[in-house]
């Protein structure tokens, strides 16, 4: 009996054991803390006038500077408490939090248009580029070391103090700024896909360039373009942010994360809340796409799925 009792015990511990390292590995496997920081983010770029509890560019003075409701005198459920200010207010009496919930939706729709503008535009140059070569790959190759090498908030600087401030504006030049990486990504590994047995036979065989680029070429590097432009994601967040931070990005009083920050700076040692919580958005969701694109880019090269 008292065998039994023992092999029970031994196998329970063992089936914990070996249940608690299956979820190790599969929390280890799948980035499920980005996806829930992107998912999180796209919800609220989506209904952020359903999710925001306050317009965001209107305030009310006799809420102006209300702390977190950690902080809050009165932190129970009603006007004064968590339901209405969960994370402060500005001087203005503007509410934080639905001021960052609508940041989130300009800042994923300023990144899609560009993403989607950049990634159609640099793929189709860097298979020209790559698959023609000659005077094309010379003449794109050399647009693609021009827009790396200038300095692009420098850039934005001085357009904004030729035209002015302007969604459009800033989403024009982030693109123009954008497709570089595409192009020259696409580029390289349309140099060698050219070579492969199949795209050869396809030439052989009579097929017209644009049809082997079509159905052979296009397929090959769409993994690399989605590698990339999940990186870029983050990366045109963050570029956005430092445009807005620095007066050329988003116009005011349009809440943006980045002069959220920026005007949170004058009150970082009374209203610490102003900057900290567009910051944290910030990180978290810079961090969350970054990491996204390096799972991605692990799971779609053959060489690394199998080490």
């Amino acid at each position: 009996m008292e065998t039994t009792v023992q092999v029970s015990t031994t196998y329970a511990e063992t089936t914990e054991t070996g249940w608690a390292k299956k979820s190790w590995r599969t929390f280890r496997r799948y980035p499920f803390l980005p996806i829930l920081v992107v998912v999180t983010v796209i919800i609220c770029a989506i209904f952020a006038p359903l999710l925001a509890q306050h317009d965001p560019l209107i305030g009310n003075l006799r809420d102006q500077d209300r702390p977190p409701f950690w902080q809050a005198e009165s932190p129970i459920s009603g006007k004064e408490g968590l339901t209405k200010y969960p994370l402060g207010t500005d001087p203005l009496g503007r509410d934080i939090l639905s001021r960052i919930i609508w940041g989130a939706r300009f800042s994923m729709i300023i990144a899609s248009i560009v993403i989607v503008t950049g990634a159609i535009g640099g793929t189709i140059l860097g298979m020209v580029a790559g698959y023609f070569g000659g005077v094309s790959d010379e003449v794109l190759m050399r647009l693609v070391d021009l827009t790396l090498g200038v300095p692009f908030i420098l850039v934005a600087l001085a357009t904004v103090v030729v035209f002015g401030s302007s969604m459009t504006l800033v989403i024009s030049l982030l693109i123009l700024f954008s497709w570089s990486g595409f192009a020259r990504q696409v580029r390289a590994e349309t140099l060698r896909l050219r070579t492969v047995d199949y795209v050869l036979q396809a030439k052989i065989a009579g097929a017209t360039p644009f049809r082997i680029i079509g159905k052979h070429i296009v397929p090959g590097v769409t993994n690399t373009v989605m590698v990339v432009a999940t990186l870029n994601i983050g990366q045109l967040i963050l570029t956005e942010a430092t445009l807005s931070f620095l007066g050329v990005g988003i116009p005011k009083p349009r809440p943006a994360w980045g002069s959220m920050v920026a005007d949170g700076r004058d009150y970082i040692g009374t209203s610490y809340w102003m900057a900290l919580f567009p910051g944290i958005a910030i990180f978290l969701v810079v961090f969350a796409f970054n990491f996204l694109g390096d799972w991605i880019r692990d799971r779609l090269d053959p060489r690394l799925r199998q080490l």
